[in-house]
């Protein structure tokens, strides 16, 4: 069995942002803007053609880290091993230094909601959950993270706090965070609890990367730049980490290459500035 992953400072690439096929152009001919890019492994497994070749083009410039979307380790189905085994080819092909899911569930045997469905957190959803991410880990033999998500329900079941769940969670699998920062505080919006509470409880050793994404209010759509309140939770999150590597992303499919550029720069800036 293997145990916890442990990456020295000088393994973890300091930045990230997503590849989006909209910025395909300036990603492979431009100035490197960013230290590392991450892919959504379901987009990579099992392709060829375009996919294929793009994947080969980013590789020949840049770390690219595997993010996965369908695992559902929540989901009271079986582990998929013939996807673990697709995932395990990729991330040989890549070099990955870790490979991240999300926290939740979304399937039944027999249906796939597609959707990052919250858990009830109890200590029985703890133990499942727990166990299957650490036989994920073992079967792919390179660090793997759970991602929390940004939920907008809670179960009446809940035994505790979202925190003390996720920190449970991986203290048990003995794996790591991809803490998501944005999530926090937009799960603190829709629940009424204190994200600095949140990321003060968590512990920081087995966080292995730091996600940020804007999002929108209410009626708004298509933001292309983290909230205030965000960046000052990241600003408390990314000392305690020992230099998590950092993850810019967006939903939002109109955002210029030129506004990821700023968003890049300015946490650049502030990564600085938290570590003099």
């Amino acid at each position: 069995m293997c145990s916890f992953f442990m990456l020295n400072s000088s393994d973890i690439p300091e930045l990230g942002i997503g590849l989006r096929p909209d910025h395909h152009n300036e990603i492979f001919h431009d100035d490197q803007i960013a230290d590392w890019y991450e892919i959504i492994s379901e987009n990579f497994m099992d392709s060829g053609g375009a996919p294929k070749a793009n994947l080969e083009k980013l590789l020949d410039r840049f770390p690219v880290v595997m993010h996965s979307t369908t695992l559902a380790l929540g989901s009271s189905d079986v582990i998929d091993f013939d996807y673990l085994k697709k995932l395990k080819r990729l991330a040989r092909l890549t070099k990955t230094p870790w490979i991240s899911d999300y926290l939740s569930w979304g399937r039944v045997p027999g249906a796939h909601y597609h959707d990052l469905l919250p858990l009830p957190f109890t200590q029985e959803v703890i133990d499942y959950v727990a166990e299957r991410a650490r036989i994920v880990q073992d079967y792919l033999e390179v660090p793997f993270a759970l991602e929390n998500i940004s939920s907008y329900l809670e179960f009446n079941a809940n035994e505790m706090s979202e925190w003390e769940f996720y920190s449970a969670v991986v203290e048990k699998a003995d794996i790591n965070m991809a803490l998501g920062v944005s999530s926090v505080y937009i799960s603190s919006r829709n629940h009424g609890f204190d994200p600095h509470e949140y990321i003060e409880s968590i512990p920081f050793e087995r966080v292995i990367q730091i996600c940020l994404a804007p999002h929108a209010e209410k009626e708004e759509y298509g933001a292309t730049s983290c909230d205030n309140t965000v960046w000052d939770l990241f600003a408390k999150v990314y000392p305690k980490t020992k230099r998590a590597s950092t993850l810019l992303e967006w939903d939002n499919r109109n955002i210029s290459f030129d506004q990821i550029c700023l968003e890049v720069q300015k946490a650049k800036s502030l990564q600085k500035e938290l570590v003099l």
